[in-house]
C-alpha cells in the first residue's frame, strides 16, 4: 500500500471502526518505503522495531476517536533530535549520535499517537538547496530519478512524494520546506517563526530555522500543523499565541473577495518560463472563483539572497563552533594536541558547503567586516520586513512561483554555489520577515513534465488564511492527485 489517494481524516476513520490496525498502516509504510527507497534515498535511518511495538500498544488499548494522528506512519527530517534513534543532520561530524532526548515536536506527536517510522535525508546541517550535500547519500526526485527533490528537506519531501507517509516534518531556514514541496508536487508549510518550537531542532541559523510540514494534501498538513504548534517554555522565541483549529476552519473556506498580492519581482528574469506559465495560470483561476488580484512591488527583494547569506552564515558560524570533537560527535584520529583536535575534527566532519558558510559568517562577524556586511544585511532585513507589511495591510495573502524553476538535474548546480544560492531567491524574504508560506501543487512544466508550486504567504501567525486560500484551490482543481510511479504502485 502506497499513501496516494488516502488522508488522515480517513485512516483515522479506518482505524476508529476497525477497517484497518495501525500495525497495518505501520507494515505497510515499511513495505512501501522498501519497495522505493533504493531508487530515491529518502531515508537515513529507519525506526522499523519501536514504531511497530508502538502500533500494537495502540491497537490493544484503542485508537482514540479524538486523536486524528493516532496510529499514523509518519517522517522527521534528521535534523530533529529523537531519543535513541541516531540523529545526524546528515553531517559527518555526527554521524553516530543518539541524542538522550526528543524534540518537542517529536514529543508532541509521540502524545498525539502518532509513529515515527524513520529519520529523512537533507542537506548537511539543513545547508542546500538540492540535498546533494547530505555526507551519506543523495536523494532524488520520484517524478524523475536523475533530479533533485529539492533541499534542505529533500528526503521528507521525496518520502511523501513516494507515498511512503502521509506527511513527513522538515524544517525551513531559506525555504527548505517549499522549495523540495514544490519540486516534488507536495504541500510544505513554513508556519509563522515562533509558531512551532525549535527546541531539539538542531540549529542552523536560530533567527530563521521553524518547523513545518510536507504532506499529500492541505488538510493533512492543517492536522499535523495542530499537533505541533503551540508555545514551548523551553524555547523563549516560542510565541504564546492560541493556536486556530486550522482544520475546522477550513469548512468555511472561501476565496471570493480574497484579496492577493501578486509581486511583480517574483517573475520575469530568472524565473523559468514554464513556471511562470503555471503560475499565472492559478492566479487567473483564483481571479475566476472571485478572488481579487493586484500587481504589487516588494522592491527590496532582489537584496534577499545577499542579506540573507550573510545574516544565516553569521549565525551558523556561531551554532556549529559546538562541533569540536570534544563533548560528543566525530573526533578526529592521530591528533597531537587540542588545537588539533578542533581543526582536524572540523576540517574531517564538516562537508564543503558547510564549511564555506562557516567561514563566510566568520567572515561577515569578524572586526573589520562587521558594519560593512552583517550590519548592511540586518538593515536589508528590516527593509524587506516593512515592504511585506506594507502590501500585506491591503491584502490576504501574496502569491507568486515557490522555486524558480522545477527541479534540475543532479550534479547540475551543486558545483555552483552561487547559482545553487539563487534557488532560494522567491522563500529566504519570507524567512527574513518571519511570515507564513505555503506551497501547494499548481500544476506542471511543459518543457519536462515536472510539479510546479504556487507560494502563498500570509500575514503573521495568520496560517489559517494561507491554508484555506490553499484548500480552495487544491479541492477544486486535480494537481495533488497525480503521483509519480515508483514501487509498482500506479
Amino acid at each position: 500500500m502506497a499513501f496516494y489517494n488516502t488522508d488522515v481524516a480517513q485512516l483515522h476513520d479506518d482505524l476508529v471502526n476497525k477497517r484497518v490496525s495501525a500495525t497495518e498502516l505501520t507494515k505497510a509504510a515499511f513495505k512501501q518505503i522498501k519497495a522505493t527507497d533504493d531508487d530515491v534515498k529518502a531515508f537515513l535511518a529507519l525506526n522499523e522495531e519501536a514504531a511497530l511495538d508502538q502500533a500494537a500498544k495502540l491497537d490493544q488499548a484503542g485508537i482514540d476517536p479524538d486523536q486524528p494522528l493516532a496510529g499514523i506512519p509518519l517522517a522527521v527530517k534528521d535534523n530533529i533530535v529523537t531519543k535513541g534513534l541516531t540523529t545526524t543532520a546528515a553531517s559527518k561530524i555526527l554521524a553516530n549520535f543518539k541524542p538522550v532526548y526528543d524534540a518537542t515536536v517529536v514529543e508532541k506527536l509521540l502524545a498525539a499517537g502518532a509513529i515515527n517510522v524513520g529519520k529523512t535525508n537533507l542537506d548537511e546541517f539543513a545547508m542546500g538547496s538540492s540535498t546533494e550535500n547530505s555526507a551519506f547519500q543523495t536523494t532524488r526526485n520520484p517524478w524523475d530519478l536523475t533530479r533533485v527533490p529539492g533541499g534542505s528537506s529533500g528526503g521528507s519531501a521525496a518520502a511523501v512524494a513516494a507515498g511512503d507517509v502521509l506527511g513527513a516534518l522538515g524544517t525551513d531556514t531559506g525555504g527548505s520546506i517549499r522549495q523540495p514541496a514544490s519540486f516534488n508536487g507536495v504541500v510544505g508549510m513554513k508556519p509563522t517563526y515562533g509558531r512551532v518550537s525549535r527546541w531539539g531542532v538542531i540549529a542552523f541559523a536560530s533567527s530563521f530555522d521553524q518547523v513545518g510540514w510536507l504532506s499529500q494534501s492541505v488538510k493533512d498538513n492543517a492536522y499535523l500543523m495542530e499537533a505541533i504548534a503551540g508555545a514551548d517554555k523551553r524555547d523563549m522565541t516560542s510565541a504564546n499565541r492560541e493556536v486556530p483549529n486550522y482544520v475546522a476552519n477550513l469548512a468555511k473556506a472561501d476565496v471570493k473577495g480574497l484579496r492577493i498580492a501578486v509581486p511583480k519581482e517574483y517573475f520575469g528574469d530568472g524565473i523559468d518560463a514554464d513556471v511562470q506559465e503555471v503560475v499565472e495560470a492559478a492566479l487567473a483561476y483564483y481571479e475566476s472563483l472571485g478572488a481579487i488580484v493586484d500587481e504589487v512591488s516588494l522592491p527590496h527583494t532582489k537584496y534577499g539572497i545577499p542579506a540573507y547569506y550573510i545574516l544565516a552564515s553569521s549565525e551558523a558560524s556561531s551554532n556549529l563552533q559546538r562541533y569540536d570533537g570534544i563533548r560528543y560527535g566525530f573526533r578526529a584520529n592521530d591528533v597531537k594536541n587540542l588545537e588539533d583536535v578542533y581543526v582536524r575534527t572540523r576540517t574531517e566532519g564538516f562537508g564543503p558547503e558547510v564549511k564555506r558558510r562557516i567561514m563566510l559568517g566568520t567572515f561577515s562577524l569578524s572586526a573589520g567586516s562587521y558594519d560593512a556586511y552583517f550590519a548592511k544585511a540586518a538593515k536589508v532585513r528590516r527593509l524587506i520586513t516593512d515592504d511585506f507589511n506594507k502590501i500585506l495591510k491591503d491584502h490576504d495573502v501574496i502569491m507568486g512561483p515557490t522555486a524558480v524553476s522545477t527541479a534540475f538535474k543532479i550534479g547540475a548546480e551543486v558545483t555552483d554555489p552561487t547559482k545553487m544560492y539563487m534557488n532560494d531567491l522567491l522563500t529566504v524574504t519570507t524567512n527574513m520577515a518571519g511570515l507564513p508560506g505555503m506551497s501547494v501543487p499548481a500544476g506542471f512544466s511543459k518543457e519536462n513534465g515536472m510539479p510546479v508550486g504556487l507560494q502563498i504567504i500570509g500575514k503573521a501567525f495568520d496560517e489559517q488564511t494561507v491554508y484555506d486560500a490553499g484548500y480552495v484551490f487544491e479541492q477544486t482543481t486535480d494537481f495533488h492527485k497525480q503521483t509519480p510511479r515508483l514501487g509498482g504502485q500506479n
